[in-house]
C-alpha cells in the first residue's frame, strides 16, 4: 500500500488552490485534489507569530509520481516555503486504488 500517497499543501486563496489542483490533475500527477477551507493558521515565520486564512489541498497520488508532483507544487505555489507533506496510504479500497492508477496512467 505504500505505493500510494496523500499529499497536503495549503495556500492563501481558493483561486490558488483551484489552479494548483487543476494543473496537477491535468498533468496526471494527481488523480484527485480535494479542497477545503477557509481555515485559520497560526505559525511562526521569520521570527514572528503570524496568522493567515488558508485553503488546504489534499492530493491523491502514487509514490512514483511524488518527485514530479513536488517539483510542480514548488513551481505553482505562491509561498516561499510551501507546506508539502506526503503521507503514505496504509490501506484502501482496491477499486479506489485502481481508479488512482487509471487516472494517473491514462
Amino acid at each position: 500500500m505504500a505505493d500510494y500517497l496523500s499529499v497536503t499543501t495549503s495556500v492563501d486563496s481558493r483561486e490558488a488552490a483551484e489552479r494548483i489542483a487543476r494543473e496537477l490533475v491535468e498533468r496526471r500527477l494527481a488523480a484527485c485534489v480535494q479542497l477545503d477551507g477557509p481555515f485559520e493558521s497560526i505559525y511562526r515565520w521569520k521570527g514572528a507569530v503570524e496568522e493567515a486564512r488558508e485553503w488546504r489541498c489534499t492530493i491523491k497520488t502514487r509514490a512514483d509520481r511524488y518527485d514530479a508532483l513536488e517539483a510542480a507544487l514548488r513551481a505553482l505555489h505562491p509561498y516561499e516555503t510551501p507546506e508539502i507533506l506526503a503521507h503514505p496510504v496504509s490501506g484502501g479500497g482496491a477499486d479506489y486504488l485502481a481508479w488512482i492508477d487509471e487516472s494517473l496512467d491514462g
